[in-house]
């Protein structure tokens, strides 16, 4: 056991995706508003009252220049300019738009807590469907309406501000009747809270509190501006765009301007950065050493990569070999060398996903303790271990935005033995690092490849119709010189090269504004062909999207299972070999409360499909009687099974029906059905009429009184083939 502390660095990336149609200057999506009034101050101000808590903060550019235009330019959005129209001068598009948009936060944190919010939310009813929204506008009023307006701005407001403000509480403690004047006066609180964020960040840096550092400066991708065949590297056999794109000079104005861009607001370049996503490669890393990035950061995924090895956990998820990872490597070579620090995937996701559903008391204790197992586990010497997550989407899963659990963890660590918080750069000028990795492996942050990004038809789809914008554009600049124009083009290139568009095309995420951001990818290459006065190309005005589309599994079925069908998991290992999709890993809407199914598990034996669903909540609840839950089929067509469940009278059924709509006719009685803790249900293949090797695709919904509230997988269908007598003797030869 070493004697030395352990070097802890929280690393907090502050991003969103640049909202902003620069040519008409308006934003389409408010959330740089309202994380700003909920995360960018709240979360180095909490360090105020720790002084031995210093931690690392990664501002991107993009979401700065957003916060500044809020601030200095008087920025609005399309969700501000409806808030601040008078209720009564709303029209029947502006009521249905504020039923539709208005409760676009965690329910079960951020509305559910106010009991005036949560009726209105449970008046307008829990669909979005067109027909459910006309529906539900017969029974909203103008106040109603104003009241609404009132709540979606107010509750994103942190804490920090909703328990010490007194306008603020005032607000909450009244919960409806509100007037147009405390709405606006709502508005310029808003405005007030957002101009402190900067400030705030000045004030820490400048006592050495805190570190920035930055990304380049639209949050693309780094490795794949220089050239999209790298994607190569962790996945050999992905379907690549049709033009392979290699513009390291792009990935060079990203990186400079970020610096240039950072000096300028904080008064001095930042030595460290977080690529976006934490996406690396060898070939990046002269170009960094060049700008003056003295460390990076990425996951450790891509170090096992990197060293052609196996990190090992424990089933408690602790490092068997913590000596490979609790350290910083330099990669590159000569002088162009840069230090790279590898975040614990598991610590930082337990706090980004997981301890948000934990008592935060025993969130921190479980921390804590995973901290000191680390430390007992190292040899003498120095080690870090590397926390790096999102510094703002967590927090609305947390009671109270997060606050408690972050107070209760730095009161801990701040007299903890053994612990000490640092930030990277500190932690480097101490111990500067001393093992170098030969070759860096070209990966992101999620499973060390880029397949996020690029590889989906709907990726390659975007990729293309950039690369198509950007060699128009350089045809253009051969012969035009129009330096102003040319330069505002330009800019929407690089608007468009940052990740975030394609983190929502393709099977792998959703969000409830998958469209607008659809709509904002192409009117920024479409704004590039307006600028330098050409006709805007027909197939930028068609959507990338696609409906029609299989869903990746999150663990695809390895092998035949035999479930006992008594809804529960009667042992660990009866739904292993199974496929499962699992909700909020699968892609999930942005702001929205928790969903009434978690997990989806499938699979077969050679006579039967079996499925199993995983509710949120207890099946023995009454209220589950009012919902319906179906599994759909796309293949083979026309047929879906009907499930309730009525735990009053403690019953489940099953039913087989034929046809749709009008048509739609039970078949068959499926009596292998059971709900206890989870539902089971097991469906012969000789029912639904399909032989060996034959598709099935399904999806499943769960209706409310008629109404479908929710679908899964969000976009698109499970798809797997009925097994054939050799089936798993050809799983074991893949």
């Amino acid at each position: 056991m070493s004697d030395n502390p352990l070097y802890i660095a929280f690393v907090w990336h502050m991003h969103q995706p640049y909202y902003k149609d620069d040519i008409t200057g308006s934003y389409i999506l408010p959330w740089v508003r309202m994380h700003g009034i909920k995360d960018y101050y709240d979360m180095p101000a909490l360090l105020t009252d720790f002084p031995d808590i210093h931690q690392t903060f990664n501002l991107v550019p993009s979401l700065l220049k957003q916060i500044r235009d809020y601030v200095e330019n008087g920025a609005t959005d399309k969700f501000l300019i409806l808030t601040l129209k008078p209720a009564a001068e709303l029209d029947q598009a502006d009521k249905l738009f504020l039923l539709k948009n208005s409760f676009m936060a965690n329910w079960d944190t951020m509305i559910k807590p106010y009991p005036s919010y949560w009726m209105l939310l449970d008046r307008r009813g829990y669909s979005v469907s067109p027909d459910d929204l006309q529906n539900a506008t017969r029974y909203f009023t103008t106040q109603d309406y104003l009241d609404l307006q009132v709540w979606f701005n107010l509750t994103w407001f942190d804490p920090l501000f909703k328990q010490n403000d007194q306008f603020l509480k005032g607000l909450i403690r009244k919960g409806s009747g509100f007037t147009e004047t405390e709405k606006a006066l709502l508005i310029q609180k808003q405005r007030e809270v957002m101009a402190l964020i900067i400030p705030e960040y000045k004030r820490l840096a400048v006592t050495g509190r805190i570190e920035l550092t930055t990304t380049p400066f639209y949050h693309p991708i780094l490795p794949l501006l220089c050239d999209t065949d790298l994607a190569k590297v962790a996945v050999p056999d992905i379907h690549l765009p049709l033009n392979r794109f290699v513009h390291p000079e792009d990935a060079k104005a990203q990186v400079d301007r970020a610096l240039a861009y950072h000096e300028n607001l904080f008064g001095a370049r930042p030595s460290g950065m977080w690529p976006a996503e934490g996406s690396v490669a060898e070939d990046i890393i002269p170009l960094l050493a060049d700008a003056g990035i003295e460390w990076i950061g990425t996951d450790e995924g891509v170090l096992a990569r990197s060293l052609g090895i196996h990190i090992d956990r424990d089933f408690a998820g602790v490092m068997k070999n913590p000596e490979v990872l609790y350290k910083p490597y330099l990669v590159g070579k000569g002088d162009k060398r840069v230090s790279v620090v590898f975040r614990d995937h598991t610590l930082s996701d337990l706090i980004g996903f997981v301890y948000s559903k934990w008592d935060y008391k025993n969130a921190v204790h479980d921390l804590i303790d995973r901290l000191h197992r680390v430390r007992r586990g190292v040899s003498d010497g120095p080690h870090l271990v590397s926390i790096i997550l999102d510094g703002e989407n967590a927090w609305e899963y947390y009671q109270n935005d997060g606050r408690d659990f972050f107070l209760y963890l730095y009161e801990r660590l701040s007299g903890e033995q053994g612990l000490r918080c640092v930030t990277v750069g500190e932690y480097l000028k101490e111990h500067p690092a001393q093992s170098s990795i030969e070759r860096l492996h070209a990966g992101s942050w999620i499973n060390a490849n880029f397949r996020i990004w690029i590889g989906h038809e709907e990726d390659n789809r975007a990729w293309d119709l950039l690369a198509q914008t950007r060699e128009a554009l350089t045809a253009y600049a051969s012969t035009n010189g129009d330096p102003a124009k040319l330069a505002k083009a330009w800019e929407e290139i690089y608007i468009a090269e940052g990740s975030d568009w394609c983190w929502w095309y393709g099977d792998d995420h959703y969000s409830e504004n998958d469209e607008e951001f659809d709509v904002l990818f192409r009117t920024h290459l479409m704004n590039v062909y307006r600028l330098i006065g050409l006709d805007v190309p027909d197939e930028l005005q068609i959507s990338i999207l696609r409906e029609d589309r299989q869903a990746l599994p999150t663990v695809e079925l390895t092998a035949f299972i035999s479930p006992t069908i008594d809804g529960q998991v009667t042992n660990y290992f009866e739904w292993l070999p199974a496929g499962f999709y699992d909700v909020s890993q699968g892609g999930g809407a942005m702001h929205r409360g928790a969903s009434i199914i978690t997990h989806i598990y499938y699979g077969f034996d050679l006579k039967n499909m079996f499925l199993r669903i995983d509710p949120s909540g207890s099946l023995k609840d009454e209220k589950v009687s009012e919902l319906a839950f179906f599994i759909n089929f796309l293949y083979p067509k026309n047929r879906d099974v009907e499930i309730r469940v009525v735990p009053q009278e403690r019953r489940v059924s099953a039913a087989l029906f034929l046809g749709d709509n009008g048509n739609r006719l039970q078949t068959a009685v499926i009596n292998t059905v059971a709900a206890n803790d989870i539902i089971e249900l097991a469906v012969p293949f000789e029912l639904l009429g399909v032989k060996p090797d034959d598709e099935i695709q399904i999806f499943v919904t769960v209706e409310r009184s008629g109404s479908e509230v929710e679908k899964w997988p969000y976009r698109g269908y499970i798809q797997f083939k009925v097994p054939t007598d050799d089936f798993e003797a050809m799983m074991w030869q893949v």
